[in-house]
Protein backbone atom coordinates (compact mmCIF):
# COMPACT_ATOMS: atom_id res chain seq x y z
CA UNK A 1 0.00 0.00 0.00
CA UNK A 2 1.48 3.60 -1.16
CA UNK A 3 2.12 5.69 2.18
CA UNK A 4 -1.28 8.40 2.45
CA UNK A 5 0.02 12.51 2.40
CA UNK A 6 -2.31 14.85 3.13
CA UNK A 7 -1.14 18.19 1.71
CA UNK A 8 -2.84 21.51 3.22
CA UNK A 9 -2.07 24.68 1.61
CA UNK A 10 -4.13 27.41 0.14
CA UNK A 11 -2.53 27.65 -3.36
CA UNK A 12 -4.11 25.33 -5.47
CA UNK A 13 -0.99 25.77 -8.05
CA UNK A 14 1.51 24.59 -5.41
CA UNK A 15 -0.67 21.73 -4.17
CA UNK A 16 -0.47 20.51 -7.87
CA UNK A 17 2.97 20.70 -8.29
CA UNK A 18 3.40 18.93 -5.04
CA UNK A 19 0.64 16.58 -5.60
CA UNK A 20 2.10 15.08 -9.15
CA UNK A 21 5.77 15.12 -7.96
CA UNK A 22 4.80 12.99 -4.72
CA UNK A 23 2.73 10.48 -6.42
CA UNK A 24 5.46 10.31 -9.60
CA UNK A 25 7.09 9.03 -5.87
CA UNK A 26 5.22 6.47 -5.25
CA UNK A 27 2.70 8.60 -2.35
CA UNK A 28 -0.73 8.48 -2.48
CA UNK A 29 -1.82 11.93 -1.94
CA UNK A 30 -4.90 13.91 -0.78
CA UNK A 31 -5.40 18.06 -0.66
CA UNK A 32 -7.14 20.56 1.53
CA UNK A 33 -7.13 24.34 0.54
CA UNK A 34 -7.69 25.53 4.17
CA UNK A 35 -7.28 24.58 7.79
CA UNK A 36 -10.89 24.28 9.08
CA UNK A 37 -11.80 20.35 8.10
CA UNK A 38 -8.04 19.05 8.38
CA UNK A 39 -8.67 17.31 11.83
CA UNK A 40 -12.13 16.05 10.90
CA UNK A 41 -10.07 14.58 7.90
CA UNK A 42 -7.12 13.15 9.21
CA UNK A 43 -9.67 11.37 11.16
CA UNK A 44 -11.43 10.09 8.57
CA UNK A 45 -8.77 9.82 6.12
CA UNK A 46 -6.20 8.44 7.95
CA UNK A 47 -2.99 9.64 6.74
CA UNK A 48 0.48 8.40 6.87
CA UNK A 49 1.90 12.36 7.29
CA UNK A 50 0.57 15.98 7.10
CA UNK A 51 2.18 18.39 5.13
CA UNK A 52 0.71 21.46 6.42
CA UNK A 53 1.19 24.93 5.25
CA UNK A 54 1.60 27.50 8.06
CA UNK A 55 -0.37 30.79 6.10
CA UNK A 56 -4.31 29.44 5.82
CA UNK A 57 -7.37 31.06 5.93
CA UNK A 58 -8.83 30.98 8.59
CA UNK A 59 -7.43 28.96 11.20
CA UNK A 60 -3.79 29.49 10.74
CA UNK A 61 -1.44 26.35 10.52
CA UNK A 62 -0.05 26.46 13.83
CA UNK A 63 -3.21 26.58 15.44
CA UNK A 64 -4.28 22.91 13.11
CA UNK A 65 -1.05 21.59 13.84
CA UNK A 66 -1.41 22.60 18.04
CA UNK A 67 -5.04 20.88 17.39
CA UNK A 68 -3.57 17.80 15.75
CA UNK A 69 -1.13 17.81 17.98
CA UNK A 70 -3.17 17.70 21.10
CA UNK A 71 -5.19 14.01 19.68
CA UNK A 72 -2.62 12.64 17.80
CA UNK A 73 0.78 11.61 17.00
CA UNK A 74 0.51 11.92 13.30
CA UNK A 75 3.75 13.17 11.69
CA UNK A 76 3.58 16.59 10.43
CA UNK A 77 6.10 18.56 8.42
CA UNK A 78 5.46 22.68 8.67
CA UNK A 79 5.80 24.21 5.13
CA UNK A 80 6.29 28.06 5.06
CA UNK A 81 7.84 31.01 3.62
CA UNK A 82 8.78 32.30 7.09
CA UNK A 83 12.52 31.08 7.61
CA UNK A 84 13.02 33.40 10.70
CA UNK A 85 14.88 30.90 13.71
CA UNK A 86 11.87 31.98 15.87
CA UNK A 87 9.47 30.92 13.37
CA UNK A 88 10.85 27.43 12.86
CA UNK A 89 11.58 27.13 16.85
CA UNK A 90 7.17 28.03 17.19
CA UNK A 91 6.24 25.23 14.99
CA UNK A 92 8.59 22.88 16.10
CA UNK A 93 7.27 23.73 19.85
CA UNK A 94 3.32 23.71 18.63
CA UNK A 95 4.17 20.13 17.70
CA UNK A 96 5.55 19.46 14.11
CA UNK A 97 8.16 17.05 13.52
CA UNK A 98 10.00 19.08 10.84
CA UNK A 99 10.14 22.24 8.99
CA UNK A 100 10.91 23.55 5.55
CA UNK A 101 10.85 27.05 4.36
CA UNK A 102 9.66 27.99 0.63
CA UNK A 103 10.96 27.99 -1.76
CA UNK A 104 12.80 24.53 -1.77
CA UNK A 105 13.47 21.67 -3.92
CA UNK A 106 10.91 19.17 -4.45
CA UNK A 107 13.48 16.21 -3.87
CA UNK A 108 14.38 18.27 -0.51
CA UNK A 109 10.92 17.60 0.33
CA UNK A 110 11.04 14.06 -0.60
CA UNK A 111 13.91 13.35 1.80
CA UNK A 112 12.11 15.45 4.61
CA UNK A 113 9.24 13.28 4.42
CA UNK A 114 11.01 9.89 4.30
CA UNK A 115 12.80 10.63 6.80
CA UNK A 116 9.98 11.50 9.26
CA UNK A 117 8.13 8.55 8.19
CA UNK A 118 10.78 6.35 9.16
CA UNK A 119 11.19 7.47 12.58
CA UNK A 120 7.39 7.59 12.64
CA UNK A 121 7.78 3.94 11.39
CA UNK A 122 10.72 2.52 13.82
CA UNK A 123 9.77 -0.30 15.68
CA UNK A 124 12.14 -0.29 18.55
CA UNK A 125 13.06 -3.30 20.09
CA UNK A 126 11.38 -5.11 22.76
CA UNK A 127 12.44 -2.93 26.43
CA UNK A 128 11.46 -2.57 29.96
CA UNK A 129 9.02 -1.37 30.80
CA UNK A 130 10.11 1.89 32.72
CA UNK A 131 8.58 3.79 35.39
CA UNK A 132 9.66 6.76 36.82
CA UNK A 133 7.59 8.86 39.24
CA UNK A 134 4.23 9.06 38.05
CA UNK A 135 5.06 7.99 34.69
CA UNK A 136 4.96 4.99 32.72
CA UNK A 137 7.17 4.17 29.29
CA UNK A 138 6.27 1.66 27.52
CA UNK A 139 8.91 1.36 24.79
CA UNK A 140 7.95 -1.75 22.87
CA UNK A 141 4.57 -0.19 22.30
CA UNK A 142 5.08 3.64 22.21
CA UNK A 143 2.92 4.50 25.20
CA UNK A 144 3.49 6.70 27.65
CA UNK A 145 1.48 7.31 30.42
CA UNK A 146 0.98 9.89 33.69
CA UNK A 147 -0.98 9.09 36.64
CA UNK A 148 -2.62 6.34 34.78
CA UNK A 149 -3.76 8.66 31.87
CA UNK A 150 -2.20 7.69 28.30
CA UNK A 151 -0.58 10.84 26.88
CA UNK A 152 0.02 11.29 23.29
CA UNK A 153 3.52 12.10 22.09
CA UNK A 154 5.56 12.54 18.66
CA UNK A 155 8.24 9.67 17.79
CA UNK A 156 10.55 12.25 18.19
CA UNK A 157 9.54 13.52 22.04
CA UNK A 158 8.50 9.59 22.37
CA UNK A 159 12.48 8.61 21.56
CA UNK A 160 14.35 11.64 23.36
CA UNK A 161 11.79 10.56 26.69
CA UNK A 162 12.91 7.00 26.01
CA UNK A 163 16.55 7.35 25.88
CA UNK A 164 16.67 10.13 28.91
CA UNK A 165 14.77 8.04 31.03
CA UNK A 166 16.25 4.84 30.64
CA UNK A 167 19.60 5.89 32.21
CA UNK A 168 18.34 8.73 35.11
CA UNK A 169 21.28 11.29 35.67
CA UNK A 170 23.26 10.36 32.74
CA UNK A 171 23.31 13.99 30.84
CA UNK A 172 22.70 13.97 27.13
CA UNK A 173 24.26 17.27 24.77
CA UNK A 174 21.97 18.22 22.03
CA UNK A 175 24.20 16.82 19.69
CA UNK A 176 23.76 13.42 21.13
CA UNK A 177 20.03 13.39 21.56
CA UNK A 178 19.52 14.41 17.91
CA UNK A 179 22.07 11.79 16.70
CA UNK A 180 19.68 9.06 19.20
CA UNK A 181 16.58 10.07 17.62
CA UNK A 182 16.99 11.55 14.23
CA UNK A 183 20.20 10.10 12.97
CA UNK A 184 23.37 12.17 11.27
CA UNK A 185 21.22 13.57 8.38
CA UNK A 186 19.89 16.84 11.46
CA UNK A 187 23.18 17.32 12.74
CA UNK A 188 22.60 20.89 11.77
CA UNK A 189 19.68 21.17 13.64
CA UNK A 190 21.00 20.74 17.47
CA UNK A 191 18.70 23.71 18.59
CA UNK A 192 15.54 22.30 17.28
CA UNK A 193 16.25 19.78 20.38
CA UNK A 194 15.65 22.49 23.11
CA UNK A 195 11.87 23.19 20.74
CA UNK A 196 11.14 18.95 21.26
CA UNK A 197 11.95 18.74 25.12
CA UNK A 198 10.03 22.55 25.60
CA UNK A 199 6.71 20.38 24.13
CA UNK A 200 8.00 17.20 25.76
CA UNK A 201 7.79 19.27 29.58
CA UNK A 202 4.21 20.69 28.84
CA UNK A 203 2.38 17.27 28.63
CA UNK A 204 4.76 15.30 31.27
CA UNK A 205 5.69 17.73 33.75
CA UNK A 206 3.56 19.01 36.82
CA UNK A 207 5.48 22.10 36.33
CA UNK A 208 7.45 23.16 33.19
CA UNK A 209 9.34 25.89 34.17
CA UNK A 210 10.60 23.44 37.04
CA UNK A 211 10.74 20.52 35.74
CA UNK A 212 11.04 17.28 37.83
CA UNK A 213 11.85 14.49 34.72
CA UNK A 214 13.88 15.95 32.25
CA UNK A 215 16.18 18.80 33.52
CA UNK A 216 18.55 20.77 32.22
CA UNK A 217 22.26 20.77 32.56
CA UNK A 218 23.53 24.71 32.14
CA UNK A 219 25.61 24.25 29.00
CA UNK A 220 26.00 20.75 28.43
CA UNK A 221 22.46 19.77 27.81
CA UNK A 222 19.62 17.61 29.34
CA UNK A 223 19.42 14.97 31.93
CA UNK A 224 16.51 12.49 33.13
CA UNK A 225 16.32 13.05 36.99
CA UNK A 226 17.72 10.71 39.35
CA UNK A 227 15.66 11.04 42.47
CA UNK A 228 12.26 10.50 41.70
Amino acid sequence: MPQRILIVDDEPKVVDVIKSFLEGEGFEVHALFDGSSVVKTVDQLKPDLVILDWMLPGVSGIDVCRELRSASAIPIIMVTARSEEVDRVLGLEMGADDYIAKPFGLRELVARIRSVLRRAQQQPAPEPVYVRGNLKIDEARFRVWKNGEEIALTPAEFQMLVTLAAKPGVVYSRLQLLQTVMGNAYMNYERTVDSHISHLRRKIEDNPSNPRYIQTVHGMGYRFGDDL
